[in-house]
């Protein structure tokens, strides 16, 4: 991957964007704005478009409604390609963004261009990945999990919704490279989606899910599962209260879903800033705040240059370990 030149010389402008932000409210926009979800109506892409739309116009940050427009194709190739090629410098345009998005660019799923030919412009909600076993299972731990998996690494079957490669299949990977075991000894089973793979750990078909923590709280309220980590950098409140994370535990292993925004590679730094400072201050509303906790998504506030870095440093990992397991293309 292309390496980023030049991120430092943009230090002071984080300065310059707080600095505005405590000097009071951004200045509503009043042109035209879009952002394009890669993929069709429905799911996350189109929730995350939706977030920001919603929240820029009740906020009153925004004069006008956000158009959303759909572009799937590739799993985020098509949009892409596209914002590179055709809009590379619409100052109005974003285009929704997540972890998939980064994996997909590790792998290099989206043609000629590579993680830094956009510009990150920030991520406004995450929800974190879980480690999750049936109620009844022999592990009260995610080290006791650990040790059994070195010993017997063919007999503990994982599941997601996800082929090898994916997300889902990310998480347990990592895990298992935590515990100094090589993700291609992981027995892996590929389901359509989360609600099929829970199905099959509450049918014993397989031993362990790696999901994520936002669809397992009507589950733990029943108290058919058991949430042996939580792949968070901090233990989360609410229902989430009482479950541990991977650090916590000795694995220092993180999978933030994060739900973020790219621009295109040309924007002017004025524009990008300016999207920036916008963003910034809708994650710091309280009505921002409601319309997140009603998606299920927790508090992430990663914008601007400090948001493209962290993006560039997944895409390299997740690189890292495409390599190693010899899943890049």
């Amino acid at each position: 991957m292309k390496i980023n030149k030049g991120l430092s010389t943009y230090a002071g402008m984080l300065a310059l964007a707080g600095g505005l932000l405590a000097a009071g409210n951004v200045q509503a926009q009043s042109e035209a704005t879009e952002c394009i979800a890669p993929a069709k109506p429905g799911g996350g892409y189109d929730l995350t478009c939706r977030l920001a739309a919603n929240g820029l116009e009740k906020t009153g940050m925004i004069d006008k409604p956000m158009a959303v427009s759909y572009m799937p194709g590739g799993i985020g190739a098509v949009a892409y390609n596209h914002v590179n090629g055709v809009r590379d410098g619409d100052p109005n345009l974003i285009v929704a963004a997540s972890t998939g998005a980064a994996v997909n660019l590790a792998l290099g799923k989206f043609g000629q261009y590579d993680a830094d030919d956009v510009r990150w412009l920030g991520a406004l909600g995450v929800d974190y990945g879980a480690i999750v076993v049936n109620a009844d299972a022999p592990w009260q731990s995610l080290d006791e999990l650990m040790e059994d998996l070195k010993a017997n690494p063919g007999d503990i079957a994982f599941g997601a919704g996800g082929t090898v490669g994916s997300q889902d299949w990310m998480k347990a990977a990592l895990t298992a490279k935590a515990a100094d075991l090589s993700p291609r000894k992981l027995k892996y089973v590929s389901f359509e989606g989360g609600g099929e793979a829970l199905a099959a750990l509450l049918g014993d078909h397989i031993q362990v899910f790696t999901g994520d923590l936002s669809e397992l709280k009507s589950q733990l309220e029943s108290g058919k599962i058991r949430v042996l980590a939580a792949l968070s950098e901090e233990r989360m409140g609410g229902p989430y209260a009482d479950i541990p994370t991977a650090a916590e535990q000795g694995y220092d292993v993180q999978w933030p879903i994060w739900r973020g925004y790219y621009m295109g590679p040309n924007v002017s730094d004025e524009a990008y800033q300016k999207w920036v400072e916008r963003m910034s201050q809708l994650a710091q509303s309280q009505e921002f705040a409601e319309l997140r906790e009603a998606r299920g998504l927790f508090p992430m506030s990663r914008f601007g240059y400090d948001f493209n870095d962290y993006v560039l440093e997944q895409v390299d990992q997740f690189e890292s370990l495409a390599n190693e397991v010899g899943l890049k293309q």
